[in-house]
């Protein structure tokens, strides 16, 4: 009996990535990024508790432009993973399941995550 060297299916190799897979990744990613996130949303709580020297030493910290960057994107994650959340609920109800329905919602979640981010950091588009 001989077996032949190729790859089992489906293989990453053959399939290119999908609209759906793509998000389904993003909402793994998201979600880890939340919660890696949510120790400086504590770090800042705890400052906000700690007293005015201490909440204006951290808040310096946070105003610096890289970290700026890190939490618009953080937002992103969130309203992200949120609204794909909402989505997926949809699914658990029996709606949007058709492939056309799965795109539309698709393209609805990151067109929110991008709204609800930019409305929450003030920038109105």
């Amino acid at each position: 009996m001989t077996t032949q060297e190729r790859p089992l299916s489906p293989h990453l190799q053959i399939y290119r990535p999908q609209w759906t897979s793509v998000l389904s990744i993003s909402h793994r990613l998201t979600g880890i990024l939340l919660s890696v996130g949510l120790v400086g949303v504590v770090v800042w709580l705890v400052a906000l508790a700690s007293g005015p020297n201490t909440y204006e030493a951290v808040q310096a910290l946070y105003s610096h432009p890289v970290l700026t960057i890190v939490w618009v994107a953080w937002t992103f994650a969130l309203f992200y993973h949120l609204s794909n959340g909402v989505r997926h609920l949809f699914w658990d109800a029996g709606y949007l399941l058709d492939l056309k329905g799965a795109f539309a919602s698709g393209m609805a979640v990151v067109c929110v995550a991008i709204v609800l981010t930019a409305i929450s950091w003030g920038v109105w588009l």
